[in-house]
């Protein structure tokens, strides 16, 4: 886990973009607190001008007055200006890490979204920038007005009484080590706090997404209590930190509350031996409040750097994972729509210590439609996986045409593939837009064509703004199927060189089905194919059936063939067929 100082190091880093609006910011904090410098050091010299009932000079007190309105006036409108620039750095600042966030989730492997829920993603993109957005915002303005206060209170205070000065700076160490003693603790709950929020968030959008399943299994109480103890958790860590944190800025203010009675006292003193005036002890006693000052304020955010620190370190621990491997600098081509494909010696697992698919070698001649059937946790999806390099083989090697896929371009060789998957994916927008994601440039009569295709056509016109009626990202307001249809088309669409169809079919009708093979034998003619499915209906005009177990194939052959041979194919076709 990072530092606290490398943490901020490396978010000011971000700011460096921002140099202009920084100048400005540094520059608006400099005259503001000039101004609430001045403003004492009049007042102290109004208050010697107030000898006593009947020795007011009160030319001499409206003219400090006046000259105290235009300081006062100056410096509000340049503590408005500091508030305007901090703004600027910190919502730029919170952009520019929003956006590396979102090019790094996508150039990570899908190894990383495998094993990390999408709501402690989303977590990370919303909660943990808020908290470093309030972090920066309260920082910024006080780190700068701090600085400045500190050295200006010191200078003027060592002016009007050197003695005096040195019981005020003895307290600073004092304060700072007692915030030190408090936050070094407190830190550890809120990154603690950062985490279970996370995961809070994670547990909540699964169930929201599947309370359908939720209540139709009556899950919902036992929903609750789960939701309830990660809930009570984040409330029980959020307290505690919360507490431990909020004690900085009362312990600090303890501090220098004690050492501002000495001082009064002290200096009351002096006063009456004569070494200066009361002016000049109240304006002393002004400036050690501001002196003072920034380290209350500091201790008074002080909850909010350490959340924003926290968060921090959740969004620094994405951006510093490792990409996918990078593509090589020149990569061949591949845009022929004949691909032979061969698995030589493929060998991948996903956790070291459980090998899914071992020493796998196959040969896929141009233009074969190539079926893989087996059961559920056999490879079958692993095997696409790795024909589209959403992971990369352990040993072993896939070519198409005789080239390692490795040496194409991750773009290149996903375009020549076309994926329909069991889980659909639709975004919110147009159902032309959907259908249109692959090829943005298609005409209306090109996108019309694909939905004919895949039998889509007739259900989109009846919705009440046809191709142009705008639907949720989950879809919800269109049936399982049809959202299938939808992303069909999407491909047919595209027309790929290659086509994975992976359980294409599950939520259609049986009557749909039948059409859409029809519109799938069509778009595979002289195209490497690969279907994955559990229903062999679908299946049984394929040029060659894989039966996967374990990772390994232990059948291979036509339908009548493996059928002829009795073995796991055709004891998995018969339970399906059989009849009752």
């Amino acid at each position: 886990m990072n530092s606290t100082a490398a943490t901020w190091k490396r978010i000011l880093l971000y700011t460096k973009l921002q140099r202009k609006s920084a100048g400005a910011a540094a520059a608006s904090a400099v005259i503001s607190v000039i101004a609430s410098l001045i403003g004492p050091l009049l007042i102290g010299r109004a208050i010697d001008r107030m000898l006593g009932a009947g020795q007011v000079d009160y030319p001499a007190v409206l003219r400090i007055l006046l000259i105290l309105g235009a300081v006062y006036l100056v410096g509000s409108l340049f503590t408005w200006l500091l508030t305007y620039y901090t703004n600027r750095i910190a919502y730029r600042t919170v952009y520019e890490l929003r956006r590396e966030l979102f090019g790094k989730l996508e150039a990570l492997p899908l190894k990383f979204h495998d094993n990390h829920p999408q709501g402690d993603s989303i977590s990370r993109f919303v909660n943990d920038m808020d908290a470093v957005s309030d972090g920066l915002l309260q920082g910024f303005s006080t780190l700068l007005t701090g600085i400045v206060t500190i050295v200006g209170a010191t200078l003027l205070m060592l002016y009007i009484s050197p003695v005096m000065t040195i019981v005020v700076l003895l307290s600073a160490p004092a304060a700072y080590y007692v915030a030190r003693f408090i936050t070094t603790r407190s830190q550890k709950l809120f990154r603690e706090q950062a985490k279970i929020l996370g995961g809070l968030n994670g547990y909540v959008e699964e169930m929201v997404g599947g309370q359908k399943v939720v209540q139709a299994y009556r899950y919902e109480d036992r929903t609750y209590a789960a939701f309830s103890q990660r809930n009570s958790e984040l409330y029980d860590t959020g307290v505690k930190a919360q507490f431990y944190g909020s004690l900085a800025n009362p312990s600090t203010r303890l501090v220098n509350n004690i050492t501002f009675s000495v001082i009064a006292m002290f200096g009351s003193a002096l006063v009456i031996a004569g070494h200066f005036s009361v002016g000049d002890l109240s304006s002393f006693l002004i400036y050690s409040n501001l002196f003072a000052k920034p380290f209350n304020e500091i201790t008074g955010v002080l909850t909010q750097l350490q959340s924003a620190t926290a968060s921090a370190q959740r969004i620094f621990a994405v951006l510093d994972l490792p990409e996918e491997t990078t593509d090589a600098p020149q990569t061949p081509a591949l845009s022929t729509k004949q691909s032979a494909v061969s698995f030589d010696h493929v060998s991948f697992a996903y956790d070291a210590e459980r090998p899914l698919i071992r020493d796998f070698s196959l040969e896929v001649p141009p233009g074969t439609r190539v079926a893989i059937v087996g059961q559920t946790g056999a490879g079958k999806t692993t095997l696409v996986n790795l024909l589209m390099r959403f992971y990369d083989v352990d040993s072993g090697a896939i070519r198409l045409d005789g080239i390692d896929i490795r040496e194409f371009s991750r773009d290149n060789l996903r375009r020549n593939f076309g994926m329909v998957l069991q889980d659909t994916w639709l975004f919110g927008g147009t159902i032309r837009d959907n259908i249109a994601y692959g090829m943005p440039e298609a005409t209306e009569e090109e996108v019309i064509a694909a939905a004919k295709a895949a039998n889509a056509h007739g259900f989109i016109k009846r919705l009440p703004d046809g191709y142009a009626t705008v639907i949720s990202a989950a879809g919800d307001n269109l049936s399982q199927g049809q959202k299938q249809l939808l992303t069909i088309a999407r491909v047919m669409l595209a027309d790929p060189p290659m086509l994975i169809l992976d359980e294409a079919t599950s939520s259609i009708d049986t009557l749909t089905e039948i059409r859409i093979q029809k519109a799938f034998l069509a778009m595979i003619a002289g195209r490497t194919s690969f279907v994955i499915a559990h229903r062999l209906s679908t299946i049984r005009e394929a040029d060659i059936i894989l039966f996967m177990k374990d990772g390994d194939i232990v059948e291979s052959g036509t339908h009548k063939e493996l059928l002829a041979a009795g073995g796991y194919y055709a004891r998995l076709y018969n339970s399906q067929f059989a009849a009752v």
